[in-house]
């Protein structure tokens, strides 16, 4: 596995080593010891797995009292990653940073306790999975709107299709509204 600092250092880009032939693939896609070494002692407690159609944009969701740090990958399809710092104390406070995710690129992206995270499908339809460092705990989440004009932050979205923001997510909180970590 190569371990890439992104522009947010404690957020981590993961690309895998795949070994495929005409029968298919294998990759490891976590190993505790390393992921420790390259990103922290972390322990996950849940696995999750959500299907999207293009155009959704999912976010930007953290819960502020049971922080999660999220492991996430894409299984099949292409989505845009965002994961935005919410930790006052950080130097990198109120950026963000984005990667792509596909089913062929096969990365991972590694979003710490104390980031906003969110992701905007770009093909077709998009299968998404993620391990947590927490439980989700839905009275404790937060939605910073997706579109705030202080992060100003490029989703890539496709002009030609229908953009699909849930109900929730379009009545987030602007970013100098939301509540932060210390």
């Amino acid at each position: 596995m190569h371990y890439e600092k992104l522009a947010i250092p404690d957020v981590v880009l993961l690309t895998p080593k795949v070994f495929g032939d005409e029968r298919g693939f294998f990759m490891e896609t976590f190993r505790q010891n390393e992921f420790e070494q390259h990103c922290g002692d972390y322990q996950f407690v849940q696995d999750n797995h959500s299907r999207s159609s293009q155009g959704t944009l999912r976010g930007l969701h953290y819960q502020l009292q049971t922080p999660q740090g999220k492991l996430v990958r894409v299984s099949r399809g292409e989505v845009f990653d965002v994961a935005v710092d919410l930790r006052q104390s950080s130097p990198t406070f109120g950026q963000w940073v984005g990667a792509i995710l596909t089913e062929d690129n096969k990365r991972l992206l590694w979003v710490p306790p104390g980031f906003a995270h969110g992701f905007y499908v770009m093909s077709e339809n998009a299968e998404f999975q993620y391990k947590c460092t927490d439980y989700y705990a839905p009275g404790d989440e937060h939605c910073i709107r997706w579109d705030d004009s202080s992060l100003a932050i490029d989703w890539g979205i496709i002009d030609s299709v229908e953009l699909k923001v849930s109900e929730k997510d379009a009545q987030g909180i602007p970013f100098d509204a939301a509540p932060k970590f210390n």
